[in-house]
């Protein structure tokens, strides 16, 4: 059966509330340091003298770390003009201490889903952060200058890979693996698996699941099915292979356009952001462009970029 593509519809403030942390921890400490000396016996040096003992570390401290909160924003506003950037990507918040409850979501349910325990599939992360996450499939383009703009920039995004399309240089991954990107099954061969017997899904997912392990060190626990199509035998395939999450995605960026799942055009938080690995034998630039156009976008509306796994 030949697979159907459908057309998907679909920081500052951070070094401010460090800032505001580091402010009221010095307080604290100041508060402290006074408190020691009022008790009963201690010695109370002059006012003046008091005054001076205890402003002088906190004020110096407070420059310091200002200083050192110049210099960073600084060095990525630099990054960011050395890429194209008008301005520096957001930083995302630190990840939640509670991680969201992923269910599948209304309309992607298949039979017996909850019942047989099968890995929920999904398009967005509930969360009220700004925050969403970048995720690059398949693995036939394997541009050095992406690996170097997305380390520079300190840009998180997840990978989901066929075999068949990164066979001829798995160093590739492992140097993006190295540099703390998980890397995800997107089967052996990319087929559209709802075609598949069950026996012939379970190859495809666990078969891959053994050259993750093999090439990378591990089995990884998000598969994606390609395009996005999936039935039961595709989600207890996978959970049988020890997958637990199925993302899918909510729009698609690509080098010129976005395309989106629902009519709604806008972004939300925890919205889960397709692309592929292409390059200009497909698209009419390069994944640097790709990454720029992005960047861009949700940068001027306010959102960051967050690691997906740290909600999962």
């Amino acid at each position: 059966m030949r697979p159907v593509r459908q057309n998907y519809k679909n920081g500052a403030h951070r070094a401010g509330v460090r800032c505001g942390i580091g402010a009221l921890a010095l307080a604290v400490l100041v508060s402290g340091c006074a408190a020691e000396g009022s008790g009963s016996g201690a010695a109370r040096p002059a006012a003046g003298q008091q005054a001076g003992r205890l402003q002088a570390g906190p004020a110096r401290a407070l420059d310091s770390y200002a200083l050192r909160l110049r210099k960073a924003q600084a060095a990525r506003t630099s990054v960011a003009r050395r890429w194209g950037l008008p301005t520096a990507p957001l930083m995302p918040p630190a990840p939640p201490a509670r991680k969201p409850v992923i269910e599948a979501r209304k309309g992607f349910e298949v039979d017996g889903q909850k019942e047989l325990g099968l890995p929920p599939v999904f398009t967005t992360v509930p969360t009220k952060d700004r925050v969403v996450f970048l995720t690059i499939d398949d693995g036939e383009e394997k541009d050095p200058q992406f690996l170097r703009m997305m380390s520079e920039l300190k840009i998180p995004y997840t990978v989901f890979l066929s075999d068949y399309l990164i066979k001829d240089d798995y160093g590739y991954f492992r140097k993006m693996r190295d540099r703390g990107i998980t890397l995800n099954n997107h089967t052996l061969h990319h087929p559209y698996l709802p075609g598949l017997s069950y026996a012939r899904q379970k190859h495809e997912i666990c078969g891959m699941q053994d050259v993750m392990k093999k090439q990378f060190g591990k089995r990884p626990s998000l598969f994606r099915p390609p395009y996005g199509n999936y039935n039961q035998d595709t989600l207890r395939a996978a959970k049988s292979c020890g997958i637990k999450y199925a993302p899918i995605w909510d729009e698609e960026v690509f080098v010129d356009h976005w395309e989106y799942r629902e009519e709604d055009q806008d972004l939300h938080p925890g919205d889960i952001v397709l692309t592929h690995f292409r390059g200009p034998k497909d698209w009419k630039g390069t994944m640097p462009d790709l990454v720029r156009r992005f960047l861009k976008r949700i940068t001027a509306e306010g959102y960051a970029v967050a690691r997906l796994e740290d909600y999962l």
